[in-house]
């Protein structure tokens, strides 16, 4: 049943996302959570204490965060399960974890900026997507920003979600959106955080895990079917150059665009005006990126969302019949 919800919910999501409507009548999972990790930040995470004390409340922080979590979802599961065709109103829960859509259209954003208003209407919308300085950025900059975020969020927030969906149920999606909504909250190696936030940016790291193989491997296979896409480099990008990405997961994802695309993704950037050294991602160009590469690889997340969801509706299937 796992399976068969996650695959519902990614058709769901791919077409509806999530209603501006009722995200201003209700907020959104992510929202909830995000609560819930501010009150224990701002209760336990105390400047007065040791290192190792902060370390050891942000391990029970995230442990009552996805306690918490997984408690309600299961909850709201069950509650919806004993209604007449809850199961329709399941799928429409669990819709709300992926965020295929609404990653298309940040990232369209990008292109259509660059297209009709310049740099700075770029460097100004990219800016909504990426943590990185804009003003350091020239055109081929954001559009790599702009690739980069479509990579590393198809993993973490698309195919992450319907997998511990696939494996957990509601209850599994909700507790890797609870994860991965902390690491990005507070698993930062920040003055306040680097304590605090270990656990959450550790485990952060071990849940996407499986999620960051499969969305290269879907770029991959993607790639046969977008015109101009490699799958052969895109392989040899990922052999190459995951590893050496500063995130072990998010180096997959970007490695196999960058390959597919024949492109060249990462590298330097400058975060709050602190230049970060970091390796390029594929061996294709780098200087002459425009709007057009930001529309490939949306062609390529494209595909590779629609093998996706074709995944799960095959494994549902097979487990169904089996």
């Amino acid at each position: 049943m796992f399976l068969f919800l996650a695959f519902l919910a990614l058709i769901v999501e791919r077409f509806a996302g999530y209603p501006y409507r009722l995200y201003r009548l209700i907020g959104h999972p992510v929202t909830w959570i995000g609560r819930l990790i501010s009150i224990l930040d701002r209760i336990w995470n105390r400047e007065d204490e040791t290192f190792d004390q902060r370390k050891v409340k942000g391990i029970l922080a995230l442990l009552i965060l996805i306690g918490v979590t997984m408690l309600a979802a299961l909850a709201i599961q069950a509650g919806l399960l004993a209604l007449p065709l809850g199961f329709i109103f399941l799928v429409l829960a669990a819709a709300s974890l992926p965020a295929q859509k609404s990653l298309e259209q940040h990232v369209e954003a990008v292109a259509a900026a660059l297209e009709t208003g310049g740099l700075d209407a770029g460097r100004k919308t990219v800016s909504m997507i990426v943590g990185r300085d804009p003003d350091q950025l020239d055109e081929a900059a954001v559009c790599r920003a702009a690739i980069e975020s479509l990579a590393e969020n198809f993993s973490d927030g698309v195919v992450a979600p319907a997998f511990w969906t696939g494996i957990g149920g509601l209850a599994g999606g909700a507790a890797y959106k609870a994860v991965n909504t902390a690491d990005s909250m507070i698993g930062h190696r920040s003055a306040r955080h680097e304590a605090f936030g270990w656990a959450a940016a550790r485990f952060d790291d071990f849940v996407n895990l499986p999620a960051s193989r499969l969305s290269a491997m879907l770029f991959i296979v993607g790639a046969f079917f977008v015109e101009g896409a490699s799958p052969k480099k895109a392989i040899a990008a990922v052999r190459r150059d995951a590893r050496h990405h500063r995130s072990p997961n998010a180096g997959w994802p970007e490695a196999a665009m960058a390959g597919a695309l024949g492109i060249a993704l990462a590298g330097p950037r400058s975060y709050g005006g602190q230049m970060i050294e970091a390796r390029f991602m594929g061996e294709g160009g780098r200087a002459n990126l425009n709007a057009v590469d930001i529309r490939r690889a949306l062609k390529l997340a494209r595909m590779a969302d629609g093998l996706l969801i074709g995944l799960f509706g095959l494994l549902a299937l097979i487990i169904w019949q089996a």
